[in-house]
Formats: C-alpha cells, structure tokens, sequence
C-alpha cells in the first residue's frame, strides 16, 4: 500500500501536471503557428492590394514571420516553466554581436529595403550611382546589379546607392542633348547657324516642344563656339546626339566652316 499510495503521490504531483504543461505547450505552438499563417497571408494579400513592390512584400513577410516564430516559441517555453528572462537576455546578446559584426552588411541592407520602398529608380532605369553608371537589372536586399554599356555587369552595395547622388537619366520622358561646336572667327556665323538648324529640323526624332537651341555661347581661344541643345525623348539620347554631331561635322567640312582646334603661336625673338 505504501508503494501505490507514493506511486499515485507521484502521479499527481509530477507527472500529471508536466503531461498538461506539455500538452498545453504543443497547443500554444500548433496555434500559434496557425494563427500566424492566417496573419500573414492576410498582410500579403493588403500589400499586394497596395501595389508595393513583390521584393518588398517577400521581405516583410520573412521578416515577420521569423518575430512570430519566436513569440510562440517563447510563449511555449514559458508554459514549460523554462526561465524565459535569461533565454530573452541571450537572444538580445547574441543579436547585439551579430549586429556589430555585420554592420557593413546591415547597412546595406537598410538601404536595399529604402531603395524598393522610395523607388529612386526601377529595373530598366539607366543610373549613374555609388561611382558606376548602368542599366539596372536587379534590386536585391544587400546589392544592386548594373549592365554597362560594352555588356559588363556592375554590383554595387546599396549603401555606396543610398547614401551618394542618384542621378536617374530615364526617370523623365524627355532629356536635352547638350552639344558645343566650334567654329573659326573668319566663318560665317549666320551662316553655321542656320545649317545646323537644318540639320536638327530634318531629324524628325528632335522634338518640336521645347524648340531646340542654336547659341553663340562662348568666344574662345580659338573659336566661336555654339550651344546645341536639342530635347530629345530619353530612348532617342545617343542615337541622336551620335547623329547630330557627324551630320554637322559633315556639313561644315561641305560649306568649308572650319572648326577650329587649339593651337598656340611661339614667337622666339633673336638675341641682338
């Protein structure tokens, strides 16, 4: 009787009360974790609603999902009777380590996220940033790839983006070329003038709104040189300014306009 009367003791004071401990725990976890698969796609679906960037969504999602999992983690282990106060401290511990061993890579990383938040440029976009100048190919978390011109690929932290000058040269429909061709101060300045307003008038890739400009803008050294600025939708950038400069060159060498180049003229005086 004794045996069975300390077996039952242990029963009831023990093993009972771990079994529902236990049970409770699982249930707290199995829950959660439901509740949070609810939570989740519930968010997923308003941002996607919202029109934010799948990149964006994605990464909010992992993110919350990894918080969640350690709520109900926590909250399970609490209802185990585990002294959640020094796990707790541990975790914060181990963060802050991590933390400063990457911070290179969390800044990049805080500047992925503002840079698929604030969108200073799109995929597509040609941007000149963090000391290169490409087309954009993908926006990633840590990294941006660019394509250059000649075909070579570019990745560059996104805090060298973030945290420089963005200039974005296919944010805007239109774009103005500058050019500046010189010519001699024996030419014809009326008549350079208007053979290059012929030149941009017959490409029917220059917009009529806002009228180009054809500018004496500096005399030089050497020359009188113009200002050429032709507005231009963004796609049509080089093409035309390539263009434009060969069919003028081309048209003064016909009508005998030179353009000058710099020279210097030394006078040695003889000793007497």
């Amino acid at each position: 009787m004794p045996e069975s009367f300390n077996m039952q003791e242990l029963m009831d004071s023990y093993a009972i009360p771990w079994a529902i401990n236990i049970a409770m725990a699982l249930a707290i976890f199995v829950i959660g974790r439901w509740i949070a698969g609810i939570l989740l796609n519930l968010l997923d679906k308003i941002l996607n609603k919202a029109g934010m960037d799948v990149m964006l969504v994605g990464f909010v999602h992992s993110i919350l999902n990894a918080l969640l999992l350690l709520f109900i983690i926590i909250a399970s282990l609490d209802q185990l009777g585990v002294n959640i106060t020094s796990f707790i401290a541990l975790i914060g511990a181990a963060g802050l380590a991590v933390g400063l061993a990457l911070q290179g890579s969390l800044q990049n990383f805080a500047s992925g996220v503002l840079l698929i938040v604030f969108h200073p440029f799109r995929v597509g976009h040609f941007i000149e940033a963090g000391g290169a100048s490409g087309v954009v190919e993908e926006i990633g978390i840590f990294s941006t790839r660019m394509k250059t011109g000649d075909n070579r690929e570019i990745i560059v932290p996104n805090g060298a983006i973030y945290g420089g000058t963005i200039t974005n040269n296919s944010a805007r429909a239109t774009r103005r070329i500058d050019m500046v061709f010189g010519i001699g101060y024996d030419d014809d300045i009326k008549k350079a003038k208007e053979i290059m307003q012929s030149i941009l008038e017959a490409d029917e890739r220059i917009l009529k709104e806002p009228a180009p400009l054809i500018a004496v803008a500096e005399l030089g050294d050497s020359s009188v040189n113009f200002a050429v600025r032709p507005w231009v939708n963004s796609g049509d950038y080089w093409g035309v300014k390539f263009d434009v400069t060969e069919k003028i060159k081309l048209a003064f060498d016909t009508a005998g306009i030179s353009i000058p180049y710099p020279q210097m003229d030394v006078h040695i005086s003889k000793p007497e």
